[in-house]
């Protein structure tokens, strides 16, 4: 008798902290996304914008987005000479909290400087691909459009 009551706690017990953790998850909401998304092609860059754009509109804002830019796309976005309408769709997204990151490599080789580019731009001093394989190590979920 003594094991079959000491079973039925047990698993009384387990029900309950299994039903507790089914509520904790269900209003604790969707886990909030990461993403790191690659661009080096030029005629790519309003495509990408564009893609940025739908992901923060498809997730209510509940993702965090870093562009690391190299190679050629990466002179898209200089201040100077920059269309009207990449410069604010760009400064748009960067207000939504997009994190956009230059190959240190590039600038280099390309000679441009972080105040050349527009506002919000870091220097991923180690290298733009590097930099993706970090994102990636901590979590974020790798996208090259």
């Amino acid at each position: 008798m003594r094991r079959r009551d000491m079973f039925r706690a047990v698993l009384a017990g387990t029900g309950t902290f299994l039903g507790l953790r089914a509520a904790q998850a269900a209003t604790a909401g969707p886990a909030r996304l990461k993403v790191a998304y690659h661009l080096s092609d030029v005629d790519k860059v309003n495509f990408v914008l564009g893609n940025i754009k739908n992901h923060y509109e498809g997730t209510g804002g509940n993702v965090d987005i870093v562009l690391v830019v190299h190679g050629p796309a990466l002179a898209s976005f200089k201040s100077k000479g920059i269309s009207a309408a990449v410069s604010g769709r760009f400064a748009g997204l960067v207000q939504q909290g997009l994190e956009p990151q230059a190959c240190g490599n590039t600038m280099r080789g390309m000679d441009i400087s972080l105040t050349d580019l527009l506002d919000g731009f870091h220097a991923a001093d180690k290298g733009g691909v590097v930099k993706l394989a970090e994102l990636q190590s901590q979590g974020y979920v790798y996208l090259r459009p």
